[in-house]
């Protein structure tokens, strides 16, 4: 099952049924939350919106409560209700949190120690389309206070659990979804993050506020002038095998590749 939301996915609160359509227009696909958006006492009201959303299954994920919690059933109600087929399994720690899940399409969160260990082995359920990495809830469960350094940068911590998922989802060939920007303010840090993400191979950037979201489809929409570059080294390369050089550079199979991900990111929007 191949992911294809993105790149600017919006979060949206589910006890906010008044902005669903407005989130779902803005962004490329939203991200209706029934965890930590929801306090415990609106949680009842907002599985009803979400199943009377009438939103489009395709463009929607809903996020549901950790497998085991109090919500996780009534979560699942409430997404069979809507129509919905993609869920996004908070503080996803492992397969055994797969199994009432494997008749869904699930964006596994590894947003905890065990969840990050354990993302290589959730990449490869079948029901898993991709995997998502959360920054505060990781920090905050290894006793830490703050996911970045004073100059806005990630701790090593973060930076870790950012490649681990990245790489367990690039192992079994699913999508990677980057996690969200907290500062709202900080056009520039997102834009700097999102295009470090698409150039690192997310398919994906979580956003928490409609303004983000046109940053992140210009962080992942390449410029003229690298698809211009890559369609010169496809060109170049038409006809021949093996290794050769091309403007100074040595270019093989993984060079090419590369390319041919710019022209795929170019064609998503």
């Amino acid at each position: 099952m191949t992911f294809t939301m993105g790149p600017a996915l919006l979060f949206c609160p589910a006890d906010r049924p008044e902005r669903y359509a407005k989130a779902a227009d803005r962004a490329d696909a939203v991200i209706l939350d029934l965890e930590d958006a929801v306090a415990p006492d609106a949680k009842a009201a907002a599985r009803e919106a979400v199943a009377d959303s009438g939103l489009d299954p395709d463009r929607t994920i809903v996020r549901i409560n950790p497998a085991g919690s109090d919500a996780f059933e009534d979560d699942l109600r409430a997404v069979a209700a809507g129509g919905f087929h993609t869920v996004m399994l908070a503080k996803a720690s492992g397969t055994a949190d797969l199994v009432r899940l494997r008749d869904l399409r699930v964006v596994a969160l590894c947003e905890t120690p065990a969840g990050v260990l354990a993302a290589p082995a959730m990449a490869s359920v079948e029901c898993v389309v991709a995997l998502m990495w959360g920054a505060e809830d990781l920090v905050g469960s290894l006793g830490g206070s703050s996911s970045r350094t004073p100059d806005g940068g990630y701790r090593d911590v973060a930076r870790f659990a950012r490649a681990s998922v990245l790489v367990a989802a690039g192992a079994h060939d699913i999508a990677a979804i980057d996690a969200v920007h907290l500062d709202i303010a900080d056009a520039d840090g997102q834009r700097d993050e999102a295009t470090d993400a698409a150039a690192s191979g997310f398919a994906a950037t979580a956003c928490i506020h409609p303004s983000q979201v046109p940053v992140v489809r210009e962080a992942y929409r390449p410029s003229d002038e690298e698809l211009s570059a890559a369609r010169e080294l496809l060109a170049a390369a038409s006809g021949r095998d093996g290794v050769f050089t091309h403007d100074g550079r040595m270019i093989d199979a993984p060079v090419l590749r590369q390319a041919e991900r710019v022209l795929a990111r170019a064609a998503r929007r």
